[in-house]
């Protein structure tokens, strides 16, 4: 079963490059002026900006317009014949964050069928932590009126041999350049080269023989690939397939593009793979109540979380009695407090980013640690996934930028 395989891949022609590629939508949620600069630089230009929807404008009025501008842009897009089509093609794609290492992806599709964002799941292909409901339908409403995906899922193997990329890297001299450019917004350098023909069937024998370890190792329900990123785009278009599906024909249902989702999978044992704590930050929220409302146990006993406001900083000692990890403990406490009484939760990538936003009245973070990537695998098998948002794969401006894409009828 190929649960992830090449595509037909769509790419600008050469020249509309240049402003193309935008981070993630789900970047800078809490700095819609981000998102405006952004659109200054790009508002005349060919860029995935348009075909995408930052989540910094979800409920606010450039929601609808941007929203409902969307579909009419890729109607453009295509009529105007600015893609190349590159078919039954894998993309190699290295990332030159700006630490100076070079992070490695394949650009490929990975088969819905094979994956389920519920928690616990026994699917091959899983949610590495829990999925937020509420965050699915803007997405799935985006995908369903789509003729396009251009995705930034990560996908992550868990491969001590990292076979797979370095044979690819090996023989890159013989693959096809494609781009080779800057990143904007200090997104670092990203180059990338076709991979087809019998290169292609290449990577699938090495992708086909990581799954087979996988399965040797685990035995049943083995879990080949975690989301890294994007699990809530992914699990929008699982909801658009469970939908479409039941209107195809037997033939249909295995071929659809809709089936198939676009995503760049990545080493999580690669050294460049850095996993980055994700912040809490809550606005709009009675600052001495909420903190009064946290149980704390003596400080020789519990998990130290610090946290910022404009009224001053500290540190919480919290339980770990409650849970394993100390991000399930505060988490715990600011959702039971939520519950009842008014506040804003939001996630927050950058140690920096966190305390400026803390300085607003009536606003405080909470600093978590990072966890173990080694342990990450294992934890999705044995516990089901980890609590919402727990890690970061890098800081906010090395997230994947929007490049590649596909048709999806």
């Amino acid at each position: 079963m190929k649960i992830f395989k090449s595509a037909d891949i769509l790419l600008p022609k050469p020249q509309y490059l240049d402003k193309w590629a935008v981070v993630a939508c789900d970047q800078y949620s809490s700095e819609p002026a981000y998102w405006d600069r952004i659109e200054a630089q790009v508002k005349n230009l060919y860029s995935t900006f348009h075909l995408v929807l930052p989540e910094a404008w979800l409920n606010t009025p450039k929601e609808q317009e941007h929203q409902q501008n969307i579909r009419p842009t890729m109607d453009k897009y295509l009529n105007e014949k600015i893609f190349q089509l590159f078919p039954n093609s894998f993309v190699y794609v290295e990332r030159t964050l700006t630490n100076g290492m070079i992070r490695q992806g394949l650009v490929g599709a990975l088969d819905l069928e094979a994956y389920d964002y519920h928690c616990p799941s026994t699917a091959p292909i899983r949610a590495t932590e829990a999925t937020i409901l509420e965050r699915i339908p803007a997405r799935a409403q985006i995908r369903q009126d789509a003729i396009l995906e251009f995705p930034h899922i990560l996908l992550l193997q868990n491969d001590t041999q990292d076979e797979l990329f370095q044979n690819i890297a090996q023989n890159k001299e013989h693959f096809k350049l494609l781009y080779d450019l800057d990143l904007m917004a200090n997104g670092g350098h990203i180059k990338g080269y076709l991979i087809t023909g019998p290169n292609k069937e290449r990577v699938e024998d090495l992708l086909e023989a990581y799954q087979m370890r996988c399965q040797q190792n685990q035995g049943e329900h083995p879990l080949f690939y975690a989301i890294g990123d994007g699990n809530h785009s992914l699990a929008a278009a699982r909801t658009i397939w469970d939908q479409l599906k039941p209107t195809l024909d037997k033939n249909m249902c295995q071929t659809h593009p809709a089936r198939f989702a676009l995503a760049e999978l990545e080493n999580l044992q690669h050294p460049a793979q850095k996993f980055e704590p994700i912040h809490r930050f809550i606005k709009d929220v009675d600052v001495t109540a909420l903190l009064a409302s946290i149980p704390q146990v003596d400080k020789d006993k519990g998990y130290a979380i610090n946290y910022i406001s404009a009224q001053g900083h500290g540190t919480l000692y919290l339980d770990p009695n409650v849970s394993p990890l100390p991000l399930a403990v505060l988490q715990k406490y600011l959702d039971e407090y939520l519950a009842d009484h008014a506040g804003v939760i939001d996630y927050i990538h950058g140690e920096l980013e966190l305390a400026l936003l803390c300085a607003a009245p009536n606003s405080i973070g909470f600093y978590l640690p990072t966890i173990d990537k080694d342990s990450l695998f294992e934890t999705i098998q044995q516990d089901g996934s980890l609590p919402r948002k727990t890690f970061s794969m890098g800081h906010a401006q090395e997230k994947r930028f929007y490049m590649e894409g596909k048709m999806l009828q």
